[in-house]
């Protein structure tokens, strides 16, 4: 698929790999330009199947995405019912959480309100020191996060710390960031881009149905333990029935797998065929 006509996006894809670049000057404002080519990516990336993993990071070395847009927040029609279906821009991020895909954020910049909103949608968040910034500053605006923020937050690092973050509306570095949950890990300036390309191709070269149905598996984790089991077991028994899983683990067993020498090794093993 081409992914043609965007303006504040750059997209490049190679050996499954699809890597998006935000370059909407001068900060990456979620505006409604981004807002909408953001989405339009969503539902493209939902239906190449030549794509497996998506890694998101910036043109600009201090912005990843600076916040949503202000102007357009006091532009927003006041509802006092409760929405009977997700808005726009939830809907938008709950796209890119549900993909059959593994999505990865190299982040390098800030990312405060809707810009860490978005990073929350996605899949794997990695934060370079001494250049990754991330909050959540619309409290201090009387307003609150309201694109998943309230939500995603807690389930990523429990109540007290989401508060912490949602409230005190601070900048949160890398390290303090991973400390809570916020990322993945924080990795050095020089190291993060080598360090998510790696990551990004290993996973690209793994069945796709077994990568899709492992995150949904472990998207079941929200359901009581017992529901989250049946769900496992039945994402387990359709990889199972692939020709994939089937050629895979025929694969492993010729090349030695389950003998000592083999197992001893099997993590660099796995290293080296999926470069």
């Amino acid at each position: 698929m081409a992914y043609d006509g965007y303006e504040c996006l750059r997209v490049e894809t190679d050996a499954g790999v699809a890597r998006v670049t935000i370059d909407h000057p001068p900060i990456n404002l979620f505006d409604p330009a981004l807002m909408a080519e953001m989405d339009r990516l969503g539902r493209e990336l939902e239906l190449d199947d030549a794509v497996r993993v998506v890694v998101f990071q910036s043109a600009d070395e201090e912005f990843f995405i600076a916040h949503a847009d202000v102007e357009l927040i006091q532009q927003m029609p006041l509802e006092a019912e409760r929405p009977r279906g997700l808005l726009f821009f939830h809907a938008a991020m709950e796209r890119f959480r549900t993909l059959p895909k593994v999505t990865i954020a190299k982040i390098e910049g800030r990312a405060r309100g809707g810009g860490s909103e978005f990073l929350l949608s996605l899949d794997l968040r990695f934060g370079a020191i001494g250049r990754c910034i991330i909050s959540q500053p619309e409290v201090a605006l009387g307003i609150i996060p309201g694109g998943g923020g309230t939500q995603r937050l807690p389930r990523l690092m429990g109540r007290a710390r989401a508060l912490e973050a949602v409230l005190a509306c601070e900048d949160f570095d890398a390290l303090l960031a991973e400390r809570y949950g916020w990322i993945n890990r924080a990795l050095p300036a020089a190291e993060i881009a080598d360090f998510v390309d790696r990551l990004a191709r290993r996973v690209a070269s793994f069945p796709p149905e077994a990568v899709a149905l492992a995150k949904r598996a472990v998207d079941a984790a929200h359901l009581p333990l017992e529901a989250g089991l049946l769900e496992e077991a039945r994402c387990f028994q359709q990889a199972l029935a692939t020709d994939a899983a089937r050629e895979s683990m025929a694969a492993f067993l010729e090349s030695g797998g389950q003998t000592r020498e083999v197992e001893l090794e099997l993590g660099s093993r796995i290293a080296r065929d999926a470069e």
